[in-house]
């Protein structure tokens, strides 16, 4: 920083500086989860050096984004950019080698991959590694001074502070995270021993008495080997519930990820074929709301499989800045308007309920012989 005042003032305009932007780091931590902890961070680096656009990443497995928060562009101007951030070029440096780059035009250094379809114009780059030590935690990206004129040492000394604040900041926020998952996950642990040990084992008993029944007395109706087939049904649901509550935290996937994972343990039978559509990026909203998402796709596919006799469905995903939707449809026999008790009729009705929690609603539109449409609608912020 250079000033023409004397050095005992300007060491407290420096402590002053780094006061605030440790405070505004602190208000930052205080968001809640580490998204939206990373967007607050953000922000604070673009009011900061009054940047145009400002963004900070987080390294995923083999080079990639796992998070990528963005101050500067709506959420429509996001969703329209042809891909999200990968890692490479002059973002992948900064990420890769730990530089700094400040660079007056990105186009004109060698390394820069240019950008993708539909990504606003950007010329002048200030880039700084989040770390603490070794330990990379992420990776600051601002571009275009409001003023137009190219970055300063000044203001890379004060994105370079509010760097170091800030990975202690994500540290802290991924520690309180891990200890929340750690907590949930032996509470489900828990839940699910005692699903296995005290409910399931009975229901095997009643299983084998029925059968013990129907074996030693002739011209027992139908109606025995209904009911007992009809609690291996209930044995498998319960089994598969056991396996949802034991589900790793959803915060690590994409959305297409988490869905895939749903398919593989519903073990889609050979005559069916389910298509897939959804974007392979960050969920729009925290875990527990990817998780209730996941559970409303299995019940849905999992009705499908045992009532509807469809041949093909699909699950299609798509959001805007207002909206996240997700339509569940199969070419089945459907059902009659009036006979959804017998048609998965619980498990609508918990999917309904777990929509309802997070502010969402579920319309189901099925008529006897066309098919069912299951669509999921929950609502998103503005940004």
């Amino acid at each position: 920083m250079t000033s023409n005042e004397s050095p005992e003032k300007e060491v407290t305009v420096v402590l002053a500086t780094l006061k605030n932007i440790a405070e505004a780091v602190i208000q930052a931590a205080e968001a809640g989860t580490l998204k939206q902890v990373l967007q607050q961070i953000a922000y604070v680096a673009q009011q900061l050096v009054h940047s145009r656009y400002a963004a900070l990443g987080v390294p995923g497995d083999h080079g990639t984004m796992k998070y990528f928060e963005v101050v500067g562009l709506t959420p429509d101007e996001i969703i329209s950019i042809a891909h999200p951030p990968i890692g490479r070029g002059l973002l992948g440096v900064i990420m890769n080698e730990r530089e700094i780059l400040r660079l007056e035009h990105m186009r004109d250094d060698p390394r820069s991959s240019g950008f993708p379809e539909n990504h606003p114009y950007m010329d002048r780059l200030l880039g700084v590694p989040v770390q603490a030590g070794q330990q990379l935690f992420g990776m600051l990206y601002l571009t275009d001074r409001l003023d137009d004129l190219p970055f300063t040492q000044e203001d890379q000394w004060l994105v370079e502070s509010l760097a170091g604040y800030a990975a202690l900041a994500i540290a802290g926020t991924r520690l309180s995270e891990q200890h929340s998952r750690l907590t949930l996950l032996e509470e489900r642990e828990r839940v699910g021993m005692e699903l296995h040990d005290g409910i399931i084992q009975s229901l095997y008993a009643i299983g084998m008495q029925l059968q013990l029944l129907k074996l030693s007395q002739s011209g027992v109706s139908d109606d025995l080997g209904k009911a007992t087939r009809g609690i291996d049904i209930v044995i498998e649901d319960i089994r598969h519930y056991i396996l949802n509550l034991k589900v790793a935290n959803y915060e690590q996937q994409t959305m297409r990820a988490c869905l895939q994972d749903v398919l593989v343990r519903l073990h889609i039978p050979d005559t069916l074929h389910i298509q897939l559509n959804a974007l392979d990026r960050q969920p729009p909203f925290a875990p527990p709301v990817v998780e209730a998402v996941c559970q409303i796709a299995y019940e849905a596919v999992s009705n499908i499989i045992r009532h509807s006799g469809a041949t093909e469905a699909s699950i299609n995903v798509t959001e805007d800045s207002k909206r996240f939707q997700m339509v569940v449809r199969d070419n089945g026999k459907g059902f009659a308007e009036g006979t959804i008790s017998k048609h998965g009729g619980l498990g609508l009705h918990n999917i309904a309920q777990r929509a309802r929690i997070y502010g969402g609603n579920v319309h189901i539109d099925s008529s006897q012989g066309k098919g069912t449409l299951l669509t999921l609608i929950l609502p998103l912020g503005n940004g």
